[in-house]
């Protein structure tokens, strides 16, 4: 462990703690100087007011027990390439724990703060003053990194496609410096290398033949102190999903495609069941108001469901079975077809079968920004509960773009399509192809409920943001 990043992961606790006690104090002095609300905010009781000593020496307890919240949810990681937005999100569940934990902790000693308004104040200045000491940490760190100083110093043992694309990410953060390649040749000078070059982490992305080979670089990075990581090829990962049985007295070892197999396609279903309803219920003003925008805003259908020649819309689902799919109108009726006819010179993905209009002209006013705010697919919840889509899946695609897949990528269709999915939240339509179909198999082969949750959350903020096209 580097000690540049030792420091500013020490460092963090402290600054924790003093911004706690910094944001009870200023919550102190806002709750006397705030005057009386009815309803909310009540006159001062003076007898029970505490003195500054008094508050403070109830702030360091309240300090105390975030930090050691914040500790066991493993918020002091001495990790420099450790997200920023990613430990503000941690930070915001930590401190809502926080804060129920207080909450049980005047319930059970049955005292109560003298002013329940300086205890909100206090939550939230909390919350803000910590932020505030992170970005301040965030940037200390930042600027040093910019310096040179405290980058991880990093190899890769295999030079192969795997190796590049890895390379490729890290080159845009500032945490990693790439020093080298190491093949399967110059691996036996592989601890020199690392004695000399200073190195802090190595990243193995082939698998040596020989057993001996791979156990050995294990032995040189315990012995150099190195970190090893090593990134799975694709049979590799489909070892997580693997089963072991016997016939007879034989071993027989299963490689699942997928945990959506038995329990997890029920659970699954339950929760689009659940989700899809819910969803219908409470975006059922929000779908009323944009039915009526696309109504007044152009003539035509306010759903999408018929094609240029009259044909129903179609997606390809599960199992390559089509399906019918529904949208509010985006574009002005008739000039669907026109993508592949007039428009197809503006066409900016020739990476694959999708088709992308640059500057489209079809769209109308209004269908630029339900397309901006995704409300153009709010009635597809109702295909999710009838049980053609799923609310989490692989992105659904037309019968003209399937047709064009390679045999690889047709393992999407081993499941249901979705409303979301993990490659729409992690690049929407700025990834390739083959970018968005490895994301898409790595959730099919790693599905979880945990998984779903957290894809329709960074939804929620994708959408938030608005999508640019």
């Amino acid at each position: 462990m580097k000690r540049f990043e030792i420091f500013f992961g020490v460092i963090k606790v402290p600054v924790d703690f003093i911004m706690t006690i910094l944001a009870f104090l200023a919550a102190y002095e806002l709750r006397l100087i705030t005057e009386p609300i009815r309803g909310i905010a009540m006159p001062i009781d003076y007898s029970i007011l505490p003195t500054i000593r008094e508050y403070l020496d109830f702030s360091i307890f309240a300090a105390i027990t975030l930090v050691v919240i914040f500790t066991i949810g493993r918020m002091y990681s001495f990790k420099s390439t450790v997200s920023f937005f990613k430990e503000i999100n941690r930070s915001v569940l930590l401190c809502i724990i926080w804060a129920m934990a207080m909450v049980t902790y005047f319930f059970f000693t049955r005292t109560f703060p003298f002013s329940r308004l300086a205890i909100i104040y206090s939550w939230g200045l909390a919350f803000v003053f910590i932020a505030f000491g992170k970005a301040l940490v965030r940037m200390a760190e930042i600027i040093f990194l910019r310096m040179g100083i405290g980058k991880r110093r990093v190899i890769f043992v295999g030079d192969n496609q795997l190796t590049k694309e890895i390379i490729k990410n890290l080159e845009t953060d500032i945490a990693y410096k790439i020093v080298g390649i190491i093949n399967e040749s110059e691996s036996k000078n592989l601890e020199e290398f690392i004695k000399k070059n200073h190195i802090d982490e190595l990243i193995q992305t082939h698998s040596f033949k020989s057993e001996s080979e791979n156990m050995e670089i294990l032995e040189i990075c315990d012995l150099t102190h190195v970190l090893y990581r090593f990134a799975p090829d694709m049979i590799e990962m489909r070892r997580t999903n693997m089963e072991i049985t016997t016939i007879g007295t034989s071993p027989i070892i299963s490689l699942n495609s997928t945990p959506l197999d038995g329990w997890g396609k029920v659970t699954k279903r339950i929760a689009d069941v659940i989700g899809s309803f819910l969803g219908i219920i409470i975006l059922s003003p929000v779908m009323l108001i944009v039915a009526i925008a696309i109504r007044i805003n152009s003539k035509g259908p306010i759903l999408f469901t018929k094609l240029d020649n009259g044909e129903p819309v179609k997606r390809v689902g599960q199992f390559g079975k089509l399906f019918l799919f529904y949208k509010f109108r985006s574009m002005y009726p008739n000039t669907d077809q026109l993508r592949y006819t007039k428009l197809a010179e503006n066409n900016i993905r020739t990476d694959g079968p999708l088709v992308k209009i640059e500057n489209d002209p079809r769209i109308t006013s209004v269908g630029k920004f339900i397309r901006k705010y995704s409300l153009d697919e709010l009635p597809q919840l109702f295909s999710v509960f009838i049980g053609d889509l799923s609310l989490v899946g692989p992105r659904p695609h037309l019968p003209e773009e399937v047709s064009k897949y390679q045999k690889h990528h047709r393992f999407v269709l081993t499941i249901k399509p979705g409303i979301t999915g993990i490659s729409q939240v992690g690049g929407r339509s700025n990834l390739s192809f083959e970018e968005e179909m490895k994301l898409d198999r790595y959730y099919i082969e790693n599905w979880s409920i945990w998984l779903d949750i957290k894809i329709i959350l960074k939804t929620f903020v994708v959408v938030f943001q608005g999508y640019k096209e």
